[in-house]
């Protein structure tokens, strides 16, 4: 672990790295290397990280509380919700002679269960694949902050058609933005109050907002973005001035939450558990398994599915639970781990795993965009399960 830290933060891009490991609550390793900020402040045990994507599980956990309410179910039509979303169409890879989609009725109706692992056909820029991707960043659908109420956003992203039927293919997207959107319209309350009164607060997460307060400020990280392969990185956003202390107008369940390695690591832990740590009961440990357990239709791998590229992760033998994926074949995967490992990561170069089999719980926290930059999450892993194949064979 000291070599990471030498390799990525000494000698590397990084300007601050920590490392954690845990077994059943247990820490193992818990490192920390370079500036939290570019001022020369030392980063701490509980400083700030924009997570990004690792975001998407905490809004799906805090979801299922609302299945099992009854507020929600699993497969209920997202426009009986969000009725922008009536009629939408799936584009047929055309434009037409002015330059508008061209698109084909949906042969069923996108779900919240699509929404949660993906297949209901939203896309995201960042994938840069086709015109579809182009019109999301002329439109600035999937930006951290957005500068729109969520009524203005549904609207906006339903003026475009879906990428692909739903159902019919994973594809990484703005969904649980949209998820979150549902979320609030069940329920009357904003997301930034169900996930505080839901998960925040029962677990003792006080380190996790989608605006950071001003008493904790001074604990939120610089942020780096590398702009071109082999350049050098420069400030994407800083701490002490951070976009993130500003409310935006529409909070991004799906990438806008700020948290601390204890706060994620208290969720992992309660996964860990069923649902449920120290007393609290978050979920059932039904929802637990359904989380962490392949999603994709006829128990496909990622390959099967037809999806973009990812940076978290490869495609072949790797399935997507709800919020994050799943390992399901270490050979064909060609990844360190178990069979049934739930990992993912941030656009910031943030990642988590948590193998379920040994009773571990990784992360990765540090501030650098984007995320394929470099092997670091990939490269903690592997140095994990060496370290149990050495002690395992003494």
């Amino acid at each position: 672990m000291e070599a990471l830290c030498d390799k990525y933060v000494t000698a590397g891009p990084l300007s601050h790295l920590h490392l954690f490991l845990a077994r059943d609550g247990e820490v193992l390793v818990d490192l920390r290397r370079g500036m939290a900020r570019a001022e020369g402040s030392l980063l701490a045990p509980d400083s700030l990280y924009r997570i990004a994507s690792m975001s998407k599980p905490l809004t799906i956990a805090v979801a299922l509380t609302l299945v099992e309410e009854g507020r929600l179910s699993l497969e209920m039509p997202v426009a009986d919700i969000l009725p922008e979303f009536t009629g939408i169409g799936v584009w047929t890879g055309e434009m037409d002679g002015e330059g508008v989609f061209v698109s084909t009725p949906c042969r069923r109706p996108m779900t919240v269960l699509d929404l949660m692992r993906h297949t209901a056909g939203f896309s995201y820029s960042i994938h840069a694949a086709s015109p579809l991707d182009a019109a999301y960043a002329e439109r600035s659908l999937d930006t951290f902050r957005q500068r729109r109420s969520g009524a203005d956003y549904a609207a906006a992203l339903a003026e475009l058609p879906l990428l692909h039927q739903p159902g019919e293919r994973f594809h990484y997207s703005v969904s649980i933005d949209v998820l979150g959107l549902v979320m609030e319209r069940a329920t009357g309350q904003r997301i930034e109050e169900l996930m505080q009164r839901r998960l925040f607060d029962p677990l003792g997460m006080k380190d996790s907002f989608f605006v950071v307060p001003p008493d904790h400020i001074d604990r939120l990280t610089d942020a780096w973005l590398v702009e071109r392969e082999g350049s050098a990185p420069i400030l994407y956003d800083r701490g002490a001035h951070s976009r993130w202390r500003m409310q935006p107008h529409c909070a991004s369940a799906g990438g806008g939450l700020v948290s601390s390695v204890g706060d994620y690591h208290r969720f992992l832990h309660m996964m860990m558990q069923g649902g449920e740590l120290d007393g609290a009961r978050i979920l059932s440990a039904e929802n637990v398994a359904l989380m962490m357990r392949n999603q994709l239709p006829g128990n496909a791998d990622l390959a099967q599915m037809g999806a973009a590229p990812l940076s978290e992760t490869g495609l072949h033998g790797v399935g997507m639970g709800l919020g994050a994926a799943v390992l399901l074949d270490p050979a064909r995967a060609g990844m360190a781990g178990s069979a049934g490992l739930w990992f993912w990561g941030g656009l910031l170069s943030t990642g988590f795993f948590l193998d379920p089999a040994r009773r571990l719980i990784g992360l990765v926290m540090t501030q650098l965009m984007p995320s394929g930059t470099t092997r670091l999450r990939e490269d903690f892993r592997c140095a994990v399960y060496e370290a149990i194949m050495e002690e395992r064979h003494g």
